[in-house]
């Protein structure tokens, strides 16, 4: 019975979780966008699949709204540990991050969850090196954008010239600029006061967080042509995730994955899209559909920011052009190019 009991005891010892003595940890994630935003919820599962994966031993605390740091400062959160991961767009610092900048040239994606796809596979080759300082551990888009005013309509790029506008990143600012306009600079959850106070007389906003962060009660006239999308990554503190254990850095590195990425995106890209219904409906609101010429001036009017970017790319020390066909092929490859 004695040696029965003791084989049991080995058996048991063989199947117990690699996380039995490991420390607890909890990870503190930073985001900017309000608890209502779809993105919450598709975090949450995250952190609630991770907690399940590793038996409990890693949780996931979330906290908005910019709680831990405003949302051009979510690099530097994770970086120096204010926050262990970290929702950050990239192009809220221009210049900082010039490769990752190509997936948001303006006309070059038509799909945010192909393109997402597309991607998080191309950048995983750069992310080491462009964010040296963390861990990337997804990447992926928000949806795209659009021209939404309260001053005049915007249908062709010459109406740009002397308007105010903020911009949803650095490349849409690039884009403003080259079309003569003024660039407005605003995180998203400031941008409607910036709007309603008469400072900004345009934004570049994808059309679900218009009526989420309220910008629908402010702006008239909206352009229904996809401008850019903003390229987002999760990020996580270096120290924190060399300091888990074995087990638990392949529990984090199992949710570090393309398709986590395409699940943490998903309902975040349906919930933009159903956004222009919710504003159409409302009284007051001007939707201009461009025709095919008038598209055809955008594209022409931004080809000079991809020569820009990769003038940027090459200064930093990066083969731009390699860089560039690997994307568009990425895109092309998942059918995601504009």
């Amino acid at each position: 019975m004695r040696t029965m009991a003791l084989a049991l005891g080995v058996v048991t010892a063989l199947a117990a979780p690699a996380f039995a003595d490991d420390a607890l940890v909890n990870l503190r994630l930073a985001h900017f966008v309000p608890p209502a935003h779809p993105l919450q919820t598709t975090l949450q599962a995250w952190g609630d699949s991770i907690k399940k994966a590793s038996n409990g031993s890693i949780t996931v605390t979330i906290f908005p709204s910019e709680q831990l740091g405003k949302a051009f400062d979510q690099y530097d959160t994770a970086r120096d540990g204010i926050a262990d991961v970290a929702m950050v767009v990239p192009g809220y610092q221009p210049g900082r991050f010039p490769l990752s900048a190509a997936a948001e040239l303006p006309f070059t994606i038509s799909d945010g969850k192909r393109g997402t796809t597309a991607v998080d596979e191309w950048y995983r080759k750069y992310a080491t090196k462009e964010m040296k300082d963390v861990k990337v551990c997804v990447s992926f888009l928000r949806a795209n954008a659009y021209f939404q005013s309260t001053t005049k309509p915007i249908v062709v790029p010459t109406d740009i010239k002397g308007m105010r506008i903020r911009p949803s990143d650095g490349m849409a600012a690039s884009l403003i600029t080259l079309l003569g306009g003024t660039n407005v600079q605003a995180s998203a959850p400031g941008s409607r006061d910036l709007l309603d106070r008469g400072v900004a007389d345009a934004t570049i906003f994808p059309w679900g967080s218009t009526v989420l962060f309220g910008i629908d009660k402010v702006v008239k006239h909206h352009l229904d042509m996809p401008t850019e999308m903003d390229f987002v990554t999760i990020v996580i503190n270096k120290a924190k995730y060399d300091g888990m254990s074995a087990a638990q850095r392949k529990v984090i590195d199992d949710h570090c994955t393309t398709e986590w990425a395409n699940r943490i995106d998903d309902a975040w890209l349906d919930f933009e899209e159903k956004g222009l219904a919710v504003m159409a409906a409302e009284p007051g609101h001007e939707v201009t559909k461009p025709t095919p010429e008038q598209v055809r001036l955008w594209k022409d009017a931004a080809k000079p920011l991809t020569a820009s970017w990769a003038a940027e790319a090459k200064k930093a020390g990066w083969d731009a052009d390699a860089a560039l066909a690997e994307l568009n092929a990425a895109l092309a490859r998942h059918d995601a190019r504009f």
